[in-house]
């Protein structure tokens, strides 16, 4: 079974957080009005993340990845894996982490069946990563990732979101890595959904200008990108032994090729990021609406995907980690 939205776009990406919660506070993800995190109640259990990925991998969603807030938070998240990964038609199940915790998780998301997972790191700096953070914990990051590559996770993604004035003197040493490590590195162009700490227009860098700088490194050779590739542009150095990606969400939006539907973890589905148009799956999930009802709404979120993000700053209630990032 094929989904396509308005625009002849298949579907077949799902985005899932299992959490608001997260143990750090990222200066620009935090946004500057507190908002309460959600009750236990109102997040989605496992058996309901479970029943809707069944359908969603029936109408032919191939790709799942857990987000969150901070998704190795939540209690027994190696249980949602293992029932996940014994979709057969899910062809491919990702994790994205702060890393923090990576270290005692690993060999369990490993035996699990995960093999697929992106880290955030944006900075090398510990100082300048509590700064970023709000928390000291650059040390455990670090020993995470190095213990993803020790049991074979592959491929390890390392998230660095863009920051002008902050972490952008640390490009070439972050690209650097893929020569050192097996490691994708990923640049992101910084995206403001709330008013934060970081002031957009003195923080944004565009993925242009990184690509310029890393001139000074040598070519970027570009590397074609698989069916179930996320939205990076692929390239790598001669002779490193990891890759080098960019996200230009901004600059040079990929929105022609989006594939991808977030289900947020109180059970809201969102055809696109910087658009607050939800459709409700939890409320009839628990009302016991049969699975012909959740399909239908599912291809109704679908059919109203907009062609573009029509990019506005600010434009959403929610910030990233109530989405999923």
């Amino acid at each position: 079974m094929s989904l396509r939205d308005a625009y002849n776009r298949e579907i077949t990406y799902l985005r899932i957080s299992v959490t608001d919660r997260c143990n750090l506070r990222c200066r620009y993800c935090i946004p500057r009005k507190a908002l309460k995190r959600l009750p236990h109640h109102e997040i989605l259990t496992y058996e309901e993340i479970v029943h809707l990925v069944k359908i969603a991998a029936q109408m032919g969603f191939r790709k799942i990845r857990l987000t969150g807030g901070e998704p190795l938070m939540r209690q027994n998240i190696v249980y949602l894996i293992e029932q996940i990964g014994n979709i057969s038609t899910i062809q491919k199940l990702c994790l994205t982490t702060n890393g923090t915790l990576l270290r005692e998780f690993a060999l369990d998301l490993y035996r699990a069946g995960l093999r697929h997972i992106n880290i955030s790191l944006d900075t090398l700096s510990p100082p300048k990563y509590a700064y970023i953070t709000g928390v000291d914990a650059f040390s455990q990051t670090w020993a995470g990732i190095k213990k993803a590559m020790e049991i074979g996770f592959h491929p390890i993604k390392i998230n660095v979101v863009l920051i002008k004035g902050v972490n952008d003197n640390e490009i070439i040493d972050l690209a650097n890595l893929s020569f050192d490590y097996p490691l994708y590195i990923r640049f992101i162009e910084f995206m403001p959904l709330m008013p934060t700490s970081i002031n957009f227009e003195q923080a944004f860098i565009s993925i242009d200008e990184v690509k310029e700088r890393l001139k000074k490194i040598g070519k970027l050779e570009e590397v074609p990108s698989g069916e179930l590739d996320g939205p990076a542009q692929r390239y790598k150095f001669r002779d490193s032994l990891g890759e080098v990606g960019f996200i230009s969400a901004l600059s040079h939006h990929f929105c022609h090729k989006c594939n991808r539907l977030r289900l947020t973890s109180d059970g809201q589905l969102r055809p696109c990021l910087f658009s607050d148009q939800e459709w409700d799956l939890k409320t009839p999930l628990r009302q016991g609406a049969p699975n012909a009802t959740l399909k239908a709404i599912i291809e109704n979120a679908i059919s109203y995907k907009p062609k573009n993000h029509g990019y506005i700053k600010f434009v959403t209630h929610r910030p990233m980690f109530k989405i999923g990032g």
